[in-house]
């Protein structure tokens, strides 16, 4: 597809792990990508646009949708990737603390997809993915995360509200719920200490494991309001 034929997704949290596999796996389907994080350097692929910048501030969001329209014309999809993790007892958040996981993990999607969804309804249809977190659902005395769970459990609920506000616009809202994911960040033998809380398919999730997920809900196209746990069947026991 060319010009503005071919179909645009964004992608926070898009320079490494899970965003960079999400930007690759967009563009093995043929679309463009807005690639965006707060250190990302420009592209060579004429197809991908990088925008550098936090996520948490609303003027980031801006420069992130007027780079797609001056840049594809078109946004079809938004991925809201971008989140931070915090594990701390509750006692030793800080106000720091708060400030970062508010900010990115419900700022950043708040700013954005307010922006993104006011321009798919001129389109008159869209899709929003989030991600948020299985650790949200199921407490682990082993990794205390209120703050995760508070704002990643804010994205599940937000994404329901969204999906049933936007049905009838032809907006399409869903989430990816990961569990324990294996990244590029870390080590292999990292995960070594985790083998007693791996979920019952008994071992660490892929990053390809979500890009799959995603990309199975970008092609579903009856598929709104849905929680998709990419965990191993943590969420369904032990």
């Amino acid at each position: 597809m060319t010009g503005n034929d071919r179909r645009v997704a964004i992608i926070t949290g898009g320079s490494q792990g899970i965003g960079a596999s999400l930007v690759a796996g967009y563009l093995g389907r043929g679309w463009a990508v807005v690639a965006n994080a707060r250190t990302i350097g420009p592209s060579a692929d004429p197809g991908v646009l990088t925008v550098e910048g936090d996520i948490a501030k609303p003027a980031t969001a801006d420069r992130i949708v007027e780079g797609a329209l001056e840049r594809f014309g078109r946004i079809d999809t938004l991925v809201n990737n971008a989140g931070v993790f915090v594990s701390k007892p509750f006692t030793d958040y800080t106000a720091a603390d708060y400030a970062l996981l508010t900010g990115v993990n419900l700022g950043g999607f708040f700013w954005l997809t307010q922006r993104v969804i006011a321009e798919m309804m001129r389109r008159y249809g869209g899709h929003v993915v989030n991600i948020s977190a299985t650790l949200a659902e199921v407490a682990n005395s082993h990794a205390p995360s209120v703050l995760a769970a508070l704002t990643k459990g804010g994205l599940a609920a937000a994404t329901r509200s969204l999906a049933v506000e936007y049905a009838s616009r032809g907006i399409r809202v869903n989430a990816v719920s990961p569990g324990i994911i294996q990244t590029p960040v870390y080590p292999a033998d990292s995960y070594e200490g985790l083998r007693d809380q791996l979920p019952p398919l008994g071992r660490v999730g892929q990053v390809s494991d979500v890009v799959a997920g995603v990309l199975f809900l970008e092609s579903s196209p009856f598929v709104t309001g849905e929680i998709l746990h990419i965990d191993g069947g943590q969420t369904a026991g032990h």
